[in-house]
């Protein structure tokens, strides 16, 4: 009885909380401070950091549909770069009716065509990456050497497939009018574009957070990576969830490419692969398969960059290596680390 007793206090106990890791977050503001005296100017200070930030929020929209979608499907997906190219290319559908709106000397007007060109991004991007997840990547699952391999060249096809539609040639895109130019507080100057870049970022990384946290469907993702098994056998389609994971990730990855076309102001088929190298160094800076560690690893490479760039620029271009070294000496799997990887 004493045993049953204690058993039933045992069981009413609550589970314990698991602990957060603050150590990694503390690392951001730390090189932040710690560069400010290499700097000198605080006004200068300000400038670099708010550029970094917006910096590293396009970055993260680049990278955060590759990391959710290798992070909950185990997919290696080399041709996510063609879907940030295709996310830029899809600008054009937009552009090409409201060119009106770019050149409007109008907040809400410029705001909404960046906002109907990322819905015509995502739309695209996810019906592509549906195919594209059904015709290429969903034969090879549980094989990383051949999903490498296939997407390779599902990224090649695709890339001639945009000189075939669009042509070979670069093609400028106007930033609206309202996104050009900068605020100016003081001695600080921050690009307007970069001030909507790090809004933009923030909401889609709070966004993901909460949906894969505090839903029913994140819930059931996040399971079902555990042990699909027993999703199946409670009556959910795991395959179902996996697709829509994928699709996501795709529309994600467009997204990215609509923040980064307007950066670069200009569109080519390769925008995409470009920045590729850097978005699988953030993925394995934060972790991989970590959401928050690519939110942190993105800020902290741009950073970084922003940073070095300013204090010695023949270092700039090795400073994302340097920073990924480093890390992976301090924390093998990096800043967040997924623990069934």
């Amino acid at each position: 009885m004493t045993e049953m007793a204690a058993g039933t206090t045992t069981s009413s106990e609550p589970l314990p909380r698991a602990k957060t890791d603050l150590l990694p977050l503390l690392i951001v503001p730390a090189l932040a401070l710690l560069a400010l005296p290499f700097v000198g100017s605080g006004s200068t200070w300000v400038t670099l950091t708010v550029a970094g930030l917006a910096m590293g929020m396009m970055i993260f929209l680049m990278a955060s549909g590759l990391t959710l979608v290798f992070g909950l499907m185990d997919i290696i997906n080399f041709g996510h770069g063609v879907f940030i190219s295709l996310g830029a290319y899809a600008t054009l559908i937009i552009l090409g009716p409201l060119a009106g709106w770019a050149q409007a000397d109008s907040v809400w007007l410029n705001l909404g065509l960046l906002a109907l060109c990322i819905l015509a991004a995502m739309g695209v991007t996810g019906i592509v990456g549906a195919v594209f997840e059904r015709i290429i990547v969903r034969p090879v699952y549980g094989s990383h050497l051949k999903q490498i391999l296939v997407t390779m060249g599902g990224l090649i096809v695709a890339e001639q497939a945009i000189h075939a539609i669009w042509g070979a040639s670069p093609i400028p895109i106007p930033l609206p009018e309202t996104l050009r130019g900068a605020f100016i507080i003081g001695d600080v100057i921050m690009e307007r574009y970069r001030v909507v870049a790090v809004g933009i970022g923030l909401i889609v990384f709070i966004g993901m957070q909460l949906l894969l946290n505090r839903t029913r469907i994140g819930l059931l993702i996040r399971a079902g990576v555990e042990n699909p098994e027993m999703v199946e056998a409670l009556g959910y389609r795991i395959r179902r969830l996996f697709v829509s994971v994928f699709v996501a990730g795709s529309a994600l990855a467009g997204l990215g490419g609509v923040m980064w076309a307007f950066y670069r102001q200009t569109l080519t088929a390769g925008m995409g692969m470009e920045v590729m190298v850097l978005v699988f160094i953030v993925i394995i800076i934060g972790g991989l398969g970590s959401v928050g560690g690519c939110f942190v690893g993105s800020i902290l490479v741009a950073l970084v960059a922003n940073y070095v760039g300013f204090i010695e620029p023949k270092l700039a271009l090795i400073s994302n290596i340097l920073v990924m070294a480093l890390v992976l000496i301090w924390r093998p799997q990096g800043l967040f680390p997924v623990a069934r990887r």
